[in-house]
Formats: structure tokens, C-alpha cells, sequence
């Protein structure tokens, strides 16, 4: 039986639950890597943190991780239904236990969050990009990202957004005020610990790049850039995904022998390769911030981003950009040939991600609305 929602005593522990992706030790994409960072440093300063994932993704028979509580539930293996259902799956199964807040990522899983907001609980949903954008939805999924956005900005919960470009996107498009909130990145370097001989790499020699594989992430873009320049250095091609395996494959037809496909790579193995690259290349084009940005920023990388809103906003001047193939190309030749200016990229990219994307400041930013909410 539904109570009325729960309040937090002021300056008291919360309770928190994070629904909506795919669960808890990260080893997928940015929102299992923010709800992994925010979760365990939550739980770390006192508070009650609950963390949902998806009976695929989170080791069987986990319970606890780092101080947050694990609920493990099934979810089908389905392009398009996967996430949603598992969200509902996850919505049923808080309904009735006394959450301050509920923090749903992924604007797709509106239903769960109507279905929360309708039994009075705090709902905080995290909307990320402009999905319908992506060009691995179809219509009806395209169609069915724009409905939920246009619902959510109607609907009385608060909305997240971690770009200001896609703030001003819901401020213009359908008149509602959102909460921003960054996204965060570790700040120091990882020694190596014998990760890049695994991958076949050496340190600083290799150029990094990393995503999702999918069209509109264009990783073969960057193949195809990386033909026309002259080094010896290695391309590293780090990331997966489900449902992408005839792009996977037509990207692995390369014949350039400095391509290096190594999968995903998570945890301190992927904090390695970070800390280690001579450059690296965020080629995305849809979205709103990618993590793997901000995270190369946090990791001292020397970056040629391509030249779209959500770059320009979190890189400003710590970066190149770049508007076509031959462009990335000539960037990329005059960062490995110009050892200054790669050295100038790298250190302004750190301080420009220290001064704003710490994960204890976003950490410190999230407590505080909580506890504004919860009241």
C-alpha cells in the first residue's frame, strides 16, 4: 500500500534508486558509467543508493556493490524493447518501497516514469540526447523518442539534461525549464598495468578512438582519415555494440594494417588506455554530451573533435575540430608531427575538465537538489 511519498529528514541519508540502463559494474556506455560513479560516491557519503540492471549485464547473484544495493531483474533481448520493458519491470518493483527519489535514465522510459509520477513518488528523468536523430532507429523508434520528449517537458517531473545545448532545446522547442547537470570524468592518469601489451599497443603510441559502434558514431570516419596520415602509430578502435554486427563488420574490412579493433574495454583497463594515447578523436555527431569526450578531457588527452554544438560546448578552446574526412586528417597530421601543440591540448584539456567536470563536483551539485527535492 502506497503511503504518500517519503521525506528525507534534512541533512539525513537518502534514498535513492536509479533505474533505466543496464546496470551496475559499468560495462557498457555513459549512463552505467554515471550511475556507477554517482551511486558509489553517494553511498560512500551515507546515503541509501539502489541501482536497477538487467539480468544479462549484472553478474548473477550480486547484491551489494560498493556500498549500493543491487535488484537484478529480467529483461527481453530486444533492440527496441529491451530497455523500456526492463524500466516498467524495474518501476513496478520501487513502486512500493520508500524511495526519496527516483532517477530514471532515458527519455524512452517515460511509461516508467508516468507510471511512478502516478502513484505520487519523486520522479527525476534523465532525457540524455536527441535520440530520433540517431540513424539506427527507424521511424516508429524515431517517432516514439519524439512523443516521449514532447510528453516529459508536459508532464510534472523534473528533467535532466546534460548539455546546454539540449536545454535550450526543451526551453525552445516546448517552453519547459530543465536542470542541467554535466557529466563527470576521473582526473588522474592510470599507470599501466600491462593492459596495452594485451592490446598489442605501446604507450603513446597509438591514436585512440572510442564509442559505440554505430553509423552515426563514425568510426568510419575515422578509418577512413586515418588512411591519408603519415605515421606508424596505431589506430585503436575501442568499443561494441548489440545490433550493429553488419556495420562491426564492413568497418573490420579495412585493409590498413594500423587499425587495431580491441572490443570494449571497461574498468582500469579502459582507464589505461586513456591515460596513455598520443591523441584521440570524438567523432560522434548525434547526442547530447558523450562521456568518452569528457573523460578524454579528464585523462590529459590531446583532442580533435568533430565540429558540432555539444563538442564545441564541453571542449571549447582545449581541442581541434574538424567538418569533413580530409580535415580530421590534417588535424590528426599536425598533432602527431607538432609534439608543442599536442602537449598544449593536453594540458588545457585537463583544466578545463577540472575546473568543470570533477566527479566529485557533479557528485556535490546532485547531493544538494536531492536533498532541495527530497525536502
Amino acid at each position: 500500500m502506497i503511503r504518500g511519498r517519503p521525506t528525507a529528514p534534512p541533512g539525513g541519508a537518502l534514498s535513492v534508486a536509479i533505474l533505466g540502463m543496464r546496470g551496475i559494474p559499468a560495462r557498457y556506455g555513459g549512463f552505467e558509467t554515471f550511475a556507477e560513479e554517482l551511486s558509489v560516491r553517494l553511498a560512500q557519503r551515507g546515503h541509501r543508493i539502489t541501482v536497477y540492471g538487467r539480468d544479462r549485464w549484472v553478474p548473477k547473484g550480486m547484491k551489494r556493490y560498493r556500498g549500493v544495493t543491487i535488484v537484478r531483474l529480467p529483461a527481453p533481448r530486444s533492440k527496441y524493447l529491451e530497455t523500456v520493458v526492463h524500466t516498467l519491470f524495474s518501476a513496478f518493483h520501487a513502486m512500493p518501497r520508500r524511495y526519496d527519489i527516483i532517477y530514471i535514465c532515458n527519455s524512452a522510459n517515460l511509461p516508467a516514469a508516468t507510471l511512478l509520477r502516478a502513484f505520487g513518488r519523486r520522479v527525476v528523468l534523465n532525457v540524455d540526447g536527441l535520440e530520433w536523430q540517431r540513424s539506427k532507429w527507424g521511424p516508429l523508434g524515431k517517432a516514439y523518442y519524439r512523443a516521449c520528449a514532447w510528453l516529459a517537458a508536459r508532464m510534472p517531473i523534473e528533467i535532466v539534461t546534460d548539455a546546454r545545448v539540449i536545454q535550450d532545446y526543451y526551453r525552445s522547442t516546448y517552453g519547459r525549464e530543465t536542470h542541467f547537470f554535466p557529466y563527470g570524468t576521473d582526473l588522474e592518469p592510470l599507470a599501466d598495468d600491462g593492459t596495452l601489451a594485451r592490446l598489442g599497443l605501446e604507450p603513446g603510441r597509438y591514436v585512440l578512438y572510442v564509442s559505440r559502434l554505430e553509423p552515426e558514431n563514425n568510426a568510419h570516419v575515422v578509418i577512413e582519415a586515418y588512411a591519408d596520415v603519415r605515421t606508424e602509430l596505431t589506430l585503436a578502435v575501442v568499443g561494441d555494440a548489440p545490433y550493429a554486427d553488419d556495420y562491426i563488420g564492413r568497418i573490420k574490412e579495412t585493409d590498413d594494417p594500423r587499425v587495431r579493433f580491441t572490443g570494449a574495454v571497461y574498468g582500469d583497463g579502459y582507464r589505461v588506455l586513456r591515460s596513455h594515447a598520443a591523441a584521440y578523436v570524438q567523432a560522434t555527431e548525434v547526442g547530447g554530451t558523450h562521456p568518452a569526450l569528457v573523460e578524454a578531457m579528464g585523462y590529459g588527452n590531446a583532442i580533435i573533435a568533430n565540429d558540432v554544438p555539444e563538442h564545441r560546448e564541453v571542449l571549447g578552446d582545449a581541442g581541434l575540430f574538424y567538418r569533413s574526412v580530409p580535415e580530421l586528417s590534417e588535424a590528426l597530421q599536425c598533432v602527431l608531427d607538432d609534439l608543442d601543440l599536442a602537449g598544449s591540448l593536453r594540458a588545457r584539456a585537463a583544466a578545463r575538465a577540472r575546473s568543470r567536470f570533477g566527479w566529485e563536483m557533479v557528485t556535490d551539485r546532485y547531493e544538494t537538489w536531492f536533498r532541495e527535492l527530497a525536502r
